[in-house]
């Protein structure tokens, strides 16, 4: 078989209730409802993180967000990039032949050029490098020249570039990470696409957010379009995923004047939402149409964001290079068509400034699952409530002024106050998808266990994490 072509498309924000075929048609998706109903549908798919920059650093590396370096989306702590001691899925399928490209959003790496996405793997790259865009009044990138926003709607110039990608490149493998940015704020969306879920009786919020999956959805479907086309559709390995659960609360300079901040929506059941480490926080679908590789079905096997460099590089031949850094993930290639007892354990933890193992953290041990709720972090005091003010202003000016922000702030870091953790949480996800019901009580042995499980992960993670210096 020749090598196949691959195009990764991942979406900002998405959770399971944004898909048409998810949410009993509360969202017009048709195309991704097709790509459930021709390829093979993840029901327990994971990603690395409950928010964007480590996620994506999970997806790239086949590692733990921790030990990449790639903890939080603020860009000018420097918090979002990934070590350049590490080796991207662009570095592997470049040195294994492919040509590589990466369109959209990136913040893996925001304020120095050696964590361009150019200079980790990616021949090409047009989009931006922070955690989110203006719609309309946008900048980009191309390879490292600015282009500024020319009327269209940025989805769609995303989708457009995908297209063009695809066409100069289909006569060599080619290996395309998409990364829309929608639906992440800011909510700015078509006025047409929007009435409809207006009339629908969604609030003005969420009519806009869904409105923006539609935009999306659409250019998904122009780019099916184009495989067929151009007869690349069977040899061609599409999938599309999300980074991360549904935001349902915004910042109010993220919405238009008037717009409530509250984009809370169904998302199929599962509890919690971006930056929680519950279900809606991390579980996420995957789905991949190959026709070439892979039979139509739906699997419930259990998989995580890290096994896809493995995986995929084992699909086109490639073999990774040793580079020391050994992988989290698996080639999962057997488990996608067939049933298999998973016994490995996964890991995931985020706070909003430096890992705190014991708040926000849970771990997935075959149907179980432990919780270390989280607990909202404050300020030491006023200077550190000051520096957190600062961070969290030069995020935001670097989105609209990015002549003003080009290094990494050299302001003192916060103290936080590290308060005691709540009681660990314990579910049969398979039984309680919803994490409904606590069964810490009923079963002490088995959180024991796990818990010391968590902690010697945690120990070990810090450790490689304090080595992923610049």
């Amino acid at each position: 078989m020749l090598q196949p072509n691959f195009i990764l498309i991942v979406a900002d924000d998405m959770g399971y209730g944004d898909f048409g075929v998810f949410s009993g048609g509360r969202v017009h998706t048709p195309n991704l409802d097709r790509m459930v109903d021709e390829g093979l549908c993840l029901t327990q798919h994971y990603s690395g993180s409950p928010v964007c920059s480590p996620a994506r650093a999970a997806l790239l590396t086949g590692r733990y967000p921790h030990r990449t370096g790639a903890l939080t989306p603020q860009e000018v702590r420097g918090m979002d990039r990934i070590s350049v001691r590490e080796q991207t899925m662009g570095d592997v399928f470049r040195a294994g032949g492919y040509a590589t490209g990466l369109i959209g959003k990136w913040h893996n790496g925001a304020l120095d050029d050696r964590y361009h996405p150019n200079a980790r793997g990616f021949d090409e790259f047009v989009g931006f490098r922070g955690g989110w865009m203006d719609y309309w009044d946008w900048w980009i990138e191309r390879n490292g020249t600015r282009e500024w926003g020319d009327g269209r709607y940025l989805t769609d110039v995303f989708t457009a570039e995908a297209v063009d990608f695809v066409r100069r490149h289909q006569t060599h493998p080619f290996l395309l990470v998409l990364t829309y940015n929608a639906p992440h704020s800011p909510l700015h969306a078509p006025d047409e696409v929007t009435a409809r879920y207006k009339v629908a009786g969604h609030s003005e919020s969420v009519a806009m957010t869904y409105a923006m999956i539609e935009q999306m959805d659409h250019g998904v479907g122009n780019i099916l379009e184009e495989l067929d086309t151009l007869g690349l559709a069977e040899n061609t390995f599409i999938s599309f995923s999300s980074d991360n659960g549904p935001a349902v609360r915004l910042r109010a300079d993220q919405v238009p004047e008037g717009v409530s901040v509250d984009t809370g929506r169904p998302n199929a059941g599962l509890r919690g939402a971006k930056g929680s480490v519950y279900e809606g926080g991390i579980r996420v679908p995957w789905i991949a149409r190959w026709p070439a590789g892979l039979s139509p079905a739906e699997s419930s096997q259990l998989f995580h964001f890290t096994d896809w460099l493995p995986t995929l590089s084992a699909y086109a031949g490639i073999e990774i290079p040793d580079n020391g850094l050994p992988l989290d993930g698996e080639d999962i290639r057997s488990r996608l068509t067939s049933e298999w007892t998973d016994d490995r354990v996964r890991f995931w933890q985020l706070n909003g400034w430096d890992p705190i193992y014991t708040l926000n953290a849970a771990m997935r041990d075959g149907d179980w699952k432990l919780v270390r709720p989280a607990v909202p972090l404050q300020a030491a005091d006023e200077r550190s409530q000051a520096a957190m003010d600062r961070y969290v202003e030069m995020d935001i000016r670097y989105k609209y002024h990015p002549d003003e922000v080009t290094e990494l702030m050299d302001d003192p870091p916060p103290e936080i106050v590290v308060p005691d953790p709540l009681p660990a949480e314990l579910y049969n996800v398979a039984d309680d998808p919803f994490e409904e019901t606590d069964l810490a009580d009923a079963e002490p042995d088995r959180v024991s266990t796990m818990l010391s499980a968590l902690e010697a992960w945690a120990e070990e993670i810090e450790h490689d994490r304090r080595q992923a210096r610049p």
